[in-house]
Protein backbone atom coordinates (compact mmCIF):
# COMPACT_ATOMS: atom_id res chain seq x y z
CA UNK A 1 0.00 0.00 0.00
CA UNK A 2 2.68 2.17 0.98
CA UNK A 3 4.60 1.81 -2.33
CA UNK A 4 1.47 2.47 -4.22
CA UNK A 5 1.02 5.36 -2.56
CA UNK A 6 4.12 6.64 -3.69
CA UNK A 7 4.05 5.81 -6.99
CA UNK A 8 1.10 7.39 -7.44
CA UNK A 9 2.25 10.66 -6.47
CA UNK A 10 4.48 10.67 -8.81
CA UNK A 11 1.72 10.76 -11.57
CA UNK A 12 0.67 13.84 -10.31
CA UNK A 13 1.76 16.28 -12.39
CA UNK A 14 2.63 13.93 -16.05
CA UNK A 15 -0.48 11.18 -15.60
CA UNK A 16 -2.77 12.68 -12.98
CA UNK A 17 -5.46 10.48 -14.09
CA UNK A 18 -3.56 7.81 -13.27
CA UNK A 19 -2.83 8.77 -9.79
CA UNK A 20 -6.40 9.08 -9.30
CA UNK A 21 -6.82 5.70 -9.75
CA UNK A 22 -4.06 4.11 -8.08
CA UNK A 23 -5.44 5.96 -5.04
CA UNK A 24 -8.95 4.42 -6.21
CA UNK A 25 -7.57 1.19 -6.15
CA UNK A 26 -6.00 1.91 -2.60
CA UNK A 27 -9.35 3.03 -0.48
CA UNK A 28 -10.74 -0.08 -2.54
CA UNK A 29 -8.66 -2.52 -1.26
CA UNK A 30 -7.21 -1.30 2.33
CA UNK A 31 -8.97 -3.32 5.05
CA UNK A 32 -9.82 -2.47 7.69
CA UNK A 33 -9.91 1.24 6.61
CA UNK A 34 -6.48 2.71 7.75
CA UNK A 35 -3.72 5.38 7.21
CA UNK A 36 -2.81 4.62 3.24
CA UNK A 37 -6.70 4.89 2.22
CA UNK A 38 -6.85 8.17 4.08
CA UNK A 39 -3.69 9.62 2.90
CA UNK A 40 -5.00 8.24 -0.72
CA UNK A 41 -8.56 10.45 -0.11
CA UNK A 42 -6.25 13.38 0.71
CA UNK A 43 -4.35 13.50 -2.37
CA UNK A 44 -7.30 12.51 -4.41
CA UNK A 45 -9.23 15.71 -2.94
CA UNK A 46 -6.65 18.29 -3.29
CA UNK A 47 -6.04 16.83 -6.99
CA UNK A 48 -9.53 16.92 -8.19
CA UNK A 49 -10.52 20.13 -6.71
CA UNK A 50 -6.90 22.22 -8.13
CA UNK A 51 -8.06 20.49 -11.40
CA UNK A 52 -11.64 22.51 -10.94
CA UNK A 53 -13.41 18.99 -10.14
CA UNK A 54 -15.06 20.18 -7.31
CA UNK A 55 -17.58 17.98 -7.52
CA UNK A 56 -15.07 14.96 -7.83
CA UNK A 57 -13.49 16.61 -4.78
CA UNK A 58 -16.21 16.69 -2.74
CA UNK A 59 -17.08 13.43 -2.90
CA UNK A 60 -13.54 11.80 -1.90
CA UNK A 61 -13.67 14.68 1.09
CA UNK A 62 -16.92 12.72 2.35
CA UNK A 63 -15.18 9.79 1.96
CA UNK A 64 -12.08 11.61 3.78
CA UNK A 65 -14.85 12.53 6.83
CA UNK A 66 -16.01 9.01 7.40
CA UNK A 67 -12.01 7.65 7.86
CA UNK A 68 -11.84 10.73 10.40
CA UNK A 69 -14.02 8.98 12.71
CA UNK A 70 -12.32 5.91 13.44
CA UNK A 71 -9.09 4.89 11.01
CA UNK A 72 -6.60 7.50 11.91
CA UNK A 73 -5.78 9.72 15.14
CA UNK A 74 -7.69 12.92 16.07
CA UNK A 75 -4.86 14.77 15.57
CA UNK A 76 -4.44 13.45 11.88
CA UNK A 77 -8.09 14.28 10.85
CA UNK A 78 -8.01 17.69 12.24
CA UNK A 79 -4.99 18.91 10.17
CA UNK A 80 -6.43 17.02 7.16
CA UNK A 81 -9.77 18.89 7.74
CA UNK A 82 -7.91 22.52 8.35
CA UNK A 83 -5.68 21.36 5.54
CA UNK A 84 -8.39 21.03 2.98
CA UNK A 85 -11.11 23.57 3.80
CA UNK A 86 -7.93 25.89 4.17
CA UNK A 87 -7.16 26.18 0.17
CA UNK A 88 -11.00 25.94 -0.51
CA UNK A 89 -11.77 28.85 1.64
CA UNK A 90 -9.25 31.01 -0.86
CA UNK A 91 -10.63 29.44 -4.62
CA UNK A 92 -11.58 31.96 -6.29
CA UNK A 93 -14.09 31.13 -8.78
CA UNK A 94 -16.01 28.51 -6.46
CA UNK A 95 -18.96 28.82 -6.22
CA UNK A 96 -20.87 30.29 -2.78
CA UNK A 97 -23.53 27.23 -2.66
CA UNK A 98 -20.92 24.86 -3.41
CA UNK A 99 -18.53 26.08 -1.14
CA UNK A 100 -21.30 26.10 1.52
CA UNK A 101 -21.10 22.73 1.18
CA UNK A 102 -18.12 21.93 2.06
CA UNK A 103 -18.38 23.45 5.71
CA UNK A 104 -21.78 21.09 6.00
CA UNK A 105 -20.34 17.74 4.92
CA UNK A 106 -17.79 18.78 7.42
CA UNK A 107 -20.04 19.96 10.42
CA UNK A 108 -22.08 16.82 9.89
CA UNK A 109 -19.16 15.17 10.38
CA UNK A 110 -17.73 16.63 13.43
CA UNK A 111 -21.25 16.51 15.06
CA UNK A 112 -21.41 12.78 14.72
CA UNK A 113 -17.76 12.52 16.41
CA UNK A 114 -19.01 14.71 18.85
CA UNK A 115 -15.94 17.24 18.14
CA UNK A 116 -17.47 20.19 19.46
CA UNK A 117 -14.48 21.89 19.83
CA UNK A 118 -13.06 21.13 16.28
CA UNK A 119 -17.06 22.21 14.64
CA UNK A 120 -16.78 25.96 16.38
CA UNK A 121 -13.22 26.64 14.68
CA UNK A 122 -14.60 25.33 11.54
CA UNK A 123 -17.58 27.82 11.93
CA UNK A 124 -14.56 30.36 12.89
CA UNK A 125 -12.98 29.74 10.14
CA UNK A 126 -16.46 29.81 7.93
CA UNK A 127 -17.40 33.18 9.57
CA UNK A 128 -14.58 34.69 7.86
CA UNK A 129 -14.81 33.76 4.86
CA UNK A 130 -18.01 34.97 4.66
CA UNK A 131 -16.79 38.37 6.20
CA UNK A 132 -14.29 38.65 3.18
CA UNK A 133 -16.88 37.97 0.75
CA UNK A 134 -19.24 40.28 1.83
CA UNK A 135 -22.06 37.55 1.79
CA UNK A 136 -23.08 39.47 5.30
CA UNK A 137 -26.31 37.39 5.30
CA UNK A 138 -24.51 34.16 5.57
CA UNK A 139 -21.77 35.63 8.27
CA UNK A 140 -24.86 36.50 10.37
CA UNK A 141 -26.14 32.89 10.75
CA UNK A 142 -23.01 31.51 11.02
CA UNK A 143 -22.08 34.62 13.96
CA UNK A 144 -25.64 33.59 15.78
CA UNK A 145 -24.15 29.37 16.19
CA UNK A 146 -20.93 30.57 17.43
CA UNK A 147 -22.66 32.75 19.93
CA UNK A 148 -24.76 29.98 20.80
CA UNK A 149 -21.51 27.70 21.19
CA UNK A 150 -19.97 30.31 23.79
CA UNK A 151 -23.26 30.79 25.87
CA UNK A 152 -23.59 34.32 24.52
CA UNK A 153 -26.46 34.13 21.80
CA UNK A 154 -28.14 37.47 22.73
CA UNK A 155 -25.68 39.70 24.94
CA UNK A 156 -27.72 42.70 25.39
CA UNK A 157 -26.18 46.08 24.05
CA UNK A 158 -23.51 47.54 26.73
CA UNK A 159 -23.97 44.96 29.07
CA UNK A 160 -20.47 43.49 30.65
CA UNK A 161 -19.71 40.26 29.45
CA UNK A 162 -18.74 38.80 33.06
CA UNK A 163 -19.38 35.23 32.72
CA UNK A 164 -16.51 34.74 30.71
CA UNK A 165 -13.59 36.13 33.18
CA UNK A 166 -12.50 32.84 34.73
CA UNK A 167 -11.91 31.16 30.67
CA UNK A 168 -9.75 32.51 28.03
CA UNK A 169 -10.22 30.03 25.73
CA UNK A 170 -13.70 31.11 25.80
CA UNK A 171 -12.93 34.89 26.08
CA UNK A 172 -10.61 34.42 23.04
CA UNK A 173 -12.96 33.02 20.89
CA UNK A 174 -16.04 35.64 22.11
CA UNK A 175 -13.60 38.69 20.96
CA UNK A 176 -12.64 36.69 17.25
CA UNK A 177 -16.42 36.61 17.19
CA UNK A 178 -16.81 40.22 18.22
CA UNK A 179 -14.23 41.72 15.79
CA UNK A 180 -16.61 39.90 12.85
CA UNK A 181 -19.31 41.49 13.90
CA UNK A 182 -17.54 44.67 14.50
CA UNK A 183 -16.18 44.50 10.66
CA UNK A 184 -19.82 43.74 9.16
CA UNK A 185 -20.91 46.68 10.88
CA UNK A 186 -18.03 48.99 9.98
CA UNK A 187 -18.64 47.71 6.14
CA UNK A 188 -22.28 48.23 6.87
CA UNK A 189 -21.72 51.55 8.03
CA UNK A 190 -24.61 50.49 10.80
CA UNK A 191 -22.91 52.87 13.58
CA UNK A 192 -25.31 52.46 16.23
CA UNK A 193 -24.83 48.29 16.39
CA UNK A 194 -20.92 49.00 15.64
CA UNK A 195 -21.06 51.47 19.27
CA UNK A 196 -23.06 48.27 21.00
CA UNK A 197 -20.50 45.51 19.75
CA UNK A 198 -17.13 48.11 20.28
CA UNK A 199 -18.81 48.79 24.28
CA UNK A 200 -18.86 44.81 24.73
CA UNK A 201 -15.15 44.39 23.14
CA UNK A 202 -14.10 46.42 26.34
CA UNK A 203 -15.61 44.41 28.86
CA UNK A 204 -14.04 41.48 28.18
CA UNK A 205 -11.25 40.37 30.63
CA UNK A 206 -9.08 37.87 31.59
CA UNK A 207 -8.72 36.69 27.82
CA UNK A 208 -5.35 36.48 25.85
CA UNK A 209 -6.33 37.55 21.76
CA UNK A 210 -4.28 37.20 19.25
CA UNK A 211 -2.66 41.11 18.47
CA UNK A 212 -4.45 40.97 14.75
CA UNK A 213 -7.75 40.38 16.75
CA UNK A 214 -7.29 43.44 19.00
CA UNK A 215 -6.11 45.43 15.86
CA UNK A 216 -9.28 44.88 13.96
CA UNK A 217 -11.20 45.97 16.83
CA UNK A 218 -9.44 49.13 17.31
CA UNK A 219 -9.47 50.20 13.63
CA UNK A 220 -13.02 49.70 13.46
CA UNK A 221 -13.52 51.41 17.30
CA UNK A 222 -11.04 54.56 15.50
CA UNK A 223 -13.28 54.44 11.97
CA UNK A 224 -16.57 54.82 14.26
CA UNK A 225 -14.82 57.89 16.17
CA UNK A 226 -13.85 59.54 12.82
CA UNK A 227 -17.34 58.85 11.84
CA UNK A 228 -18.34 60.73 14.76
CA UNK A 229 -15.85 63.04 14.05
CA UNK A 230 -14.19 62.59 17.75
CA UNK A 231 -10.92 62.87 16.21
CA UNK A 232 -9.02 62.18 20.00
CA UNK A 233 -10.73 59.24 20.47
CA UNK A 234 -10.17 58.03 17.20
CA UNK A 235 -6.16 58.82 16.89
CA UNK A 236 -6.26 56.94 20.13
CA UNK A 237 -7.58 53.68 18.61
CA UNK A 238 -6.12 53.77 15.28
CA UNK A 239 -2.49 54.38 17.29
CA UNK A 240 -3.70 51.04 19.61
CA UNK A 241 -4.57 49.30 16.22
CA UNK A 242 -1.42 49.96 15.22
CA UNK A 243 0.61 48.63 17.56
CA UNK A 244 -1.29 45.66 17.56
CA UNK A 245 -0.61 44.67 14.06
CA UNK A 246 2.68 45.88 14.28
CA UNK A 247 2.87 43.03 17.05
CA UNK A 248 0.81 40.36 14.64
CA UNK A 249 3.65 41.35 11.87
CA UNK A 250 0.68 42.53 9.82
CA UNK A 251 0.79 44.67 6.91
CA UNK A 252 -2.36 46.33 7.99
CA UNK A 253 -0.26 48.07 10.06
CA UNK A 254 0.65 50.22 7.38
CA UNK A 255 -3.20 51.50 6.68
CA UNK A 256 -3.83 51.55 10.62
CA UNK A 257 -0.71 54.10 10.54
CA UNK A 258 -1.88 56.12 7.66
CA UNK A 259 -5.47 56.20 9.86
CA UNK A 260 -3.38 57.40 12.41
CA UNK A 261 -1.93 60.44 10.66
CA UNK A 262 -5.28 61.57 9.67
CA UNK A 263 -6.52 61.49 12.54
CA UNK A 264 -3.62 63.40 13.99
CA UNK A 265 -4.46 65.87 11.70
CA UNK A 266 -7.85 66.70 12.13
CA UNK A 267 -7.47 67.07 15.48
CA UNK A 268 -4.91 69.73 14.63
CA UNK A 269 -2.20 68.41 17.17
CA UNK A 270 0.99 70.16 16.68
CA UNK A 271 2.66 66.89 18.25
CA UNK A 272 4.37 64.98 15.23
CA UNK A 273 2.91 61.69 15.30
CA UNK A 274 6.26 60.09 13.77
CA UNK A 275 7.73 61.07 17.33
CA UNK A 276 6.27 58.25 19.59
CA UNK A 277 9.12 54.91 19.37
CA UNK A 278 6.42 52.80 17.87
CA UNK A 279 5.64 54.88 15.02
CA UNK A 280 9.17 56.85 13.98
CA UNK A 281 11.30 53.32 12.58
CA UNK A 282 7.93 53.69 9.52
CA UNK A 283 8.42 57.43 8.96
CA UNK A 284 10.34 57.03 6.14
CA UNK A 285 8.54 53.40 4.83
CA UNK A 286 8.06 54.53 1.04
CA UNK A 287 3.74 53.63 1.56
CA UNK A 288 4.32 56.59 4.51
CA UNK A 289 6.25 59.14 3.49
CA UNK A 290 3.61 61.24 1.38
CA UNK A 291 1.35 60.67 4.79
CA UNK A 292 4.65 61.94 6.44
CA UNK A 293 5.05 64.82 4.03
CA UNK A 294 1.64 65.72 4.36
CA UNK A 295 1.77 66.48 8.40
CA UNK A 296 4.71 68.35 7.49
CA UNK A 297 2.90 70.52 5.34
CA UNK A 298 0.01 70.85 7.31
CA UNK A 299 1.85 71.63 10.39
CA UNK A 300 3.43 74.38 8.25
CA UNK A 301 -0.54 75.41 7.08
CA UNK A 302 1.35 75.52 3.58
CA UNK A 303 -2.13 74.69 1.86
CA UNK A 304 -0.99 74.11 -2.36
CA UNK A 305 1.85 72.01 -0.80
CA UNK A 306 -0.38 69.78 0.55
CA UNK A 307 -3.11 69.96 -2.07
CA UNK A 308 0.05 68.98 -4.94
CA UNK A 309 1.41 66.18 -2.41
CA UNK A 310 -2.10 65.10 -2.03
CA UNK A 311 -2.45 64.86 -6.22
CA UNK A 312 0.79 63.32 -6.87
CA UNK A 313 0.70 60.54 -4.15
CA UNK A 314 -2.96 59.24 -5.24
CA UNK A 315 -1.68 55.63 -4.88
CA UNK A 316 -0.86 56.25 -1.16
CA UNK A 317 -3.44 58.34 -0.20
CA UNK A 318 -6.55 58.71 -2.74
CA UNK A 319 -6.68 54.94 -3.36
CA UNK A 320 -7.71 54.11 0.25
CA UNK A 321 -11.89 54.89 0.09
CA UNK A 322 -11.58 55.77 3.77
CA UNK A 323 -8.92 58.05 3.90
CA UNK A 324 -10.42 59.83 0.83
CA UNK A 325 -13.53 60.33 2.80
CA UNK A 326 -11.91 62.47 5.09
CA UNK A 327 -9.38 64.51 2.72
CA UNK A 328 -11.76 67.29 2.12
CA UNK A 329 -11.91 67.44 5.85
CA UNK A 330 -8.24 67.64 6.18
CA UNK A 331 -7.88 70.48 3.06
CA UNK A 332 -11.04 72.48 4.66
CA UNK A 333 -9.31 72.51 8.31
CA UNK A 334 -6.14 73.71 6.57
CA UNK A 335 -7.76 76.22 4.58
CA UNK A 336 -9.22 77.60 7.69
CA UNK A 337 -6.48 78.02 9.28
CA UNK A 338 -5.32 80.30 6.85
CA UNK A 339 -7.92 81.92 6.28
CA UNK A 340 -7.50 82.90 10.50
CA UNK A 341 -3.99 83.51 10.20
CA UNK A 342 -4.42 85.75 7.02
CA UNK A 343 -7.24 87.78 8.46
CA UNK A 344 -4.98 89.27 11.65
CA UNK A 345 -3.45 91.75 9.32
CA UNK A 346 -6.78 93.07 7.81
CA UNK A 347 -9.84 95.06 8.86
CA UNK A 348 -11.19 94.15 5.59
CA UNK A 349 -10.74 91.92 2.95
CA UNK A 350 -12.17 90.74 -0.87
CA UNK A 351 -13.36 88.02 -0.60
CA UNK A 352 -12.11 86.67 -4.50
CA UNK A 353 -8.85 87.81 -2.84
CA UNK A 354 -8.77 84.91 -0.36
CA UNK A 355 -9.94 82.33 -3.31
CA UNK A 356 -7.59 83.13 -5.25
CA UNK A 357 -4.78 83.17 -2.74
CA UNK A 358 -6.11 79.13 -2.17
CA UNK A 359 -7.52 78.43 -5.62
CA UNK A 360 -11.33 77.70 -4.08
CA UNK A 361 -14.28 79.22 -5.38
CA UNK A 362 -16.15 82.10 -3.45
CA UNK A 363 -18.51 80.21 -2.24
CA UNK A 364 -16.28 78.06 -0.45
CA UNK A 365 -14.09 80.88 1.25
CA UNK A 366 -17.88 82.40 2.48
CA UNK A 367 -18.74 79.17 3.58
CA UNK A 368 -15.41 78.98 6.23
CA UNK A 369 -16.07 82.50 6.68
CA UNK A 370 -19.07 81.91 7.85
CA UNK A 371 -18.33 78.61 10.17
CA UNK A 372 -15.53 80.99 11.79
CA UNK A 373 -18.04 84.01 12.42
CA UNK A 374 -20.57 81.15 13.82
CA UNK A 375 -18.03 79.44 16.19
CA UNK A 376 -17.32 82.84 17.39
CA UNK A 377 -13.35 82.82 16.26
CA UNK A 378 -13.81 85.95 14.26
CA UNK A 379 -16.18 89.11 14.69
CA UNK A 380 -17.79 90.21 11.88
CA UNK A 381 -20.08 90.30 9.38
CA UNK A 382 -19.86 88.85 5.06
CA UNK A 383 -21.41 91.50 2.46
CA UNK A 384 -21.99 88.87 0.15
CA UNK A 385 -23.58 91.83 -2.07
CA UNK A 386 -19.76 93.61 -2.38
CA UNK A 387 -18.32 90.77 -1.60
CA UNK A 388 -16.30 91.44 1.18
CA UNK A 389 -15.31 90.45 4.83
CA UNK A 390 -15.67 93.46 7.25
CA UNK A 391 -13.93 92.59 10.97
CA UNK A 392 -15.27 94.35 13.80
CA UNK A 393 -11.64 94.95 15.23
CA UNK A 394 -13.28 97.40 18.17
CA UNK A 395 -15.45 94.11 18.56
CA UNK A 396 -11.99 91.63 18.46
CA UNK A 397 -10.44 93.82 21.18
CA UNK A 398 -13.07 93.88 23.70
CA UNK A 399 -13.79 90.46 23.16
CA UNK A 400 -9.96 89.77 24.25
CA UNK A 401 -10.46 92.22 26.75
CA UNK A 402 -13.05 90.51 28.75
CA UNK A 403 -11.75 87.40 27.97
CA UNK A 404 -8.75 88.28 29.97
CA UNK A 405 -10.61 90.18 32.86
CA UNK A 406 -12.59 86.67 32.99
CA UNK A 407 -9.57 84.50 33.34
CA UNK A 408 -8.15 87.02 36.13
CA UNK A 409 -11.43 86.72 37.85
CA UNK A 410 -11.02 83.08 37.97
CA UNK A 411 -8.17 82.93 39.43
CA UNK A 412 -8.47 85.34 42.00
CA UNK A 413 -11.33 83.61 42.91
CA UNK A 414 -9.04 80.58 42.91
CA UNK A 415 -6.97 82.21 45.14
CA UNK A 416 -9.34 83.32 47.72
CA UNK A 417 -10.63 80.23 47.97
CA UNK A 418 -7.38 78.58 48.64
CA UNK A 419 -6.68 81.48 51.51
CA UNK A 420 -9.92 80.70 53.40
CA UNK A 421 -9.13 76.84 53.36
CA UNK A 422 -5.96 77.72 54.55
CA UNK A 423 -6.85 79.91 57.28
CA UNK A 424 -9.34 77.70 58.66
CA UNK A 425 -11.65 80.58 57.66
CA UNK A 426 -15.68 79.29 57.69
CA UNK A 427 -17.24 82.52 55.98
CA UNK A 428 -17.13 83.80 53.21
CA UNK A 429 -16.03 88.19 53.54
CA UNK A 430 -18.15 88.80 50.40
CA UNK A 431 -21.92 88.91 50.16
CA UNK A 432 -22.96 85.78 48.88
CA UNK A 433 -23.26 85.11 44.88
CA UNK A 434 -20.72 88.31 45.17
CA UNK A 435 -17.21 87.06 43.45
CA UNK A 436 -14.07 89.14 42.00
CA UNK A 437 -16.27 90.85 38.87
CA UNK A 438 -19.76 89.51 39.39
CA UNK A 439 -21.54 92.26 41.96
CA UNK A 440 -18.51 93.12 43.83
CA UNK A 441 -18.22 96.88 44.74
CA UNK A 442 -15.46 97.36 42.63
CA UNK A 443 -17.23 96.10 39.43
CA UNK A 444 -20.81 98.02 40.48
Amino acid sequence: MENKYYQAKNYKSDNPEKALADWRSIVETENPKGEWGFKALKQSTKLNFHRGNYQDALKTYTELLDYCQSAVTRNAAEKAINGVLDYVGVAQDLDTSLMQQWYEVTQNALQAAKNDRLNVKIDLKLAKIWMDKKEYTRLEQVIQKLRMAINAPNVAPNQKIESFEGDNSIGTLLLEVLALEIQMYTDRKENKKLREIYDQTLTVKSTIPHPKIMGIIRECGGKMHMSEKNWTDAQYDFFEAFKNYDEAGSPQRISSLKYLVLAHMLMNSGIDPFDSQETKPYKQDPQIVAMTNLVAAYQRQDVHEAEKIIKNNRATILDDPFIANYIQDVLTSLRTQWILASLQSYNRIEIAHVARQLKISDDEVEEIMLLLILDEKISGKLDQVNGVLELDVDSEIESRHYKALERWNSELNKLHAHLVQKSGLNSNPFNSGQQFGHGHPFYG
